[in-house]
């Protein structure tokens, strides 16, 4: 934004000048106010002087050009079509439009078609002590006209003074430099041209043309926008670039257990023992390090999970005592459960596919496992509890999504209860989702 504030103020400032530049057919270049101008004749106010011009003298009035400087150094010179804060128009000599950035314009000036200040007083100067001198010389001719004649061969006649008049012929410009082209006039060995008069006449300086510049500043801008527009794809995670590997797990267990009070002695149930387990909600966590850049990875697990509330009737012999009975004739004691499973020990993964879109594994663990069922009485209560070692396999299979990995693991557990729970499953079933970062 503050460049383009810049660049609109030096518009501005080159918009008041209100300077023309005119192209002339003999290749000068003439620039100042036009103050009045008919089919004939145009009077131009220069810095120097006010001259009239003859129209058919003058090629064409060129438009306002200015010179672009880009980042890196580039320079571009033609005719600004357009301008907002984000975007420049310009079209070269050439007629190549070039659409320019902004914030990649380092400077904006107005561009003197000129040769230089020396170079344009020059013009000027001599066009008037031209027109002063074939005045004069007109003069002197019709005056020695009326005196003296010669004839010529053929009947033909010459002015006596002829020569003179030919040495009022117009003046010509050779880079930057007047001369009048006299018999006698020593031959001007021509400079070499910067670049900014090879850049105006379009002939190249030995550098580069015009055509060049606007060329390799459109293809630098091109690049510059492809290289914004189009970024880089991102790199494809692949097994060898990880080491590391964690995972957070939450999912459901179908948990069996049975309590075998038939067990203890005075406690029964009519079936001999009651379902105290159910769907356990399991969450666990696992951190994996990878085993000599293989598909195997090892690493520590910890689980945690519950068991959910359930009640049964059981006949309490503490409880079920004559007053009791008496009291609740068609009532038994009932009992309440609920507890918790904890879990901790090793799992591996192994990976089958691991580069693949859909990476497929095998898991397994060794972990030992603290069963603790909370048994509430109508009397008393008491903690069951069956600790021991469990192992489990399965299959699992996660994807990337952006950063992280989710997935879905199945799991068969196996645990070999005893005591007041021997006559549970030792074998459950364990389905969990999961989040996994590899790093």
């Amino acid at each position: 934004m503050k460049n383009f504030f810049v660049f609109l103020s030096a518009l501005c400032c080159t918009a008041a000048v209100n300077a023309e530049t005119l192209k002339m057919k003999n290749g000068n270049l003439i620039t100042g106010s036009i103050l009045s101008q008919t089919e004939y004749t145009l009077n131009l106010a220069t810095s120097y002087g006010n001259i009239t011009l003859n129209q058919r003298e003058i090629e064409e009035i060129l438009p306002d050009k200015h010179r672009l400087i880009l980042k890196g150094g580039t320079q571009l010179i033609g005719v600004i079509l357009d301008m907002d804060e984000f975007n420049l128009k310009l079209q070269t000599d050439d007629g190549t439009i070039v659409n320019i950035d902004i914030p990649q314009i380092v400077n904006i000036e107005t561009y003197d078609y000129d040769r230089g200040a020396t170079a344009q007083q020059q013009i000027v100067e001599e066009q008037i002590r031209r027109e002063e001198q074939q005045a004069a010389a007109q003069a002197q001719a019709a005056q020695r006209a009326q005196t003296s004649q010669v004839e010529a061969a053929g009947g033909l006649t010459f002015d006596a003074d002829i020569d003179q008049v030919f040495e009022a012929k117009q003046a010509t410009v050779v880079n930057g430099s007047v001369v009048t082209p006299a018999a006698n006039t020593p031959t001007v060995q021509p400079k070499p041209l910067t670049d900014e008069e090879a850049f105006l006449r379009n002939v190249k300086s030995g550098a580069i043309t015009q055509q060049e510049y606007a060329s390799a500043a459109k293809q630098e801008l091109n690049s510059q926008k492809t290289a914004k527009s189009e970024p880089k794809p991102a790199k494809k995670q692949e097994e060898k670039d990880f080491s590391k590997y964690f995972s957070v797990q939450a999912g459901a267990m179908a948990l069996d257990l049975q309590l075998a009070n038939t067990a203890r002695p005075g406690y029964e149930t009519e079936e001999g023992s009651a379902d105290v387990g159910g769907t356990s909600i399991q969450v666990s966590g696992k951190f994996l390090w990878r085993i000599k850049e293989s598909n195997f990875w090892l690493g520590p697990i910890v689980g945690v999970g519950n068991i959910p509330n359930n009640s049964f009737e059981d006949r309490d012999p503490a409880v079920q005592t004559p007053e009791w009975i008496s009291q609740h004739p068609d009532e038994t004691p009932t009992v309440k459960t609920s507890g918790q499973l904890l879990t901790f020990g090793a799992a591996a993964n192994y990976y089958l596919n691991p580069n693949s879109r859909f990476a497929f594994y095998l898991t397994g663990s060794a972990v030992y496992e603290m069963l603790t069922l909370n048994y509430r009485g109508e009397v008393s209560s008491q903690s069951i509890k069956s600790n021991g070692f469990a192992g489990s396999a399965g299959l699992g299979v996660e994807t990337w999504v952006d950063d992280v990995m989710i997935g879905l693991e199945a799991r068969q557990v196996f645990a070999k209860r005893a005591d007041d729970l021997k006559d549970s499953a030792s074998s459950n079933t364990v389905i969990q989702a999961q989040l996994s970062w590899k790093f």
